[in-house]
């Protein structure tokens, strides 16, 4: 585009540096959620809450597969991007 796209683009600058940062903080999120250890923390902590009394087996049957399911959507996600980042 050049130095005059630039210079015409310059007062959507503070949009696209927006734009720029609510990403950053969309993938830092995402990273997190999907993160293997924290999936595992939550499970520990799902266990914990079923032998405390706090949720029934059919709960902590649901909630442990919603996390289990986390956890091989963040496998695959992450193999996928070691691969393309290789």
């Amino acid at each position: 585009m050049g130095l005059i796209g630039e210079v015409l683009l310059l007062p959507f600058a503070p949009v696209r540096g927006s734009a720029w940062v609510i990403g950053q903080v969309l993938r830092e999120a995402e990273r997190i959620y999907y993160d293997p250890a924290t999936v595992r923390a939550e499970l520990a902590r799902l266990e914990e809450r079923l032998e405390a009394g706090e949720i029934d087996e059919e709960e902590f049957d649901r909630l442990e597969d919603e996390l289990l399911d986390r956890l091989e959507t963040g496998s695959r996600s992450g193999a996928l991007t070691n691969d393309w980042m290789s």
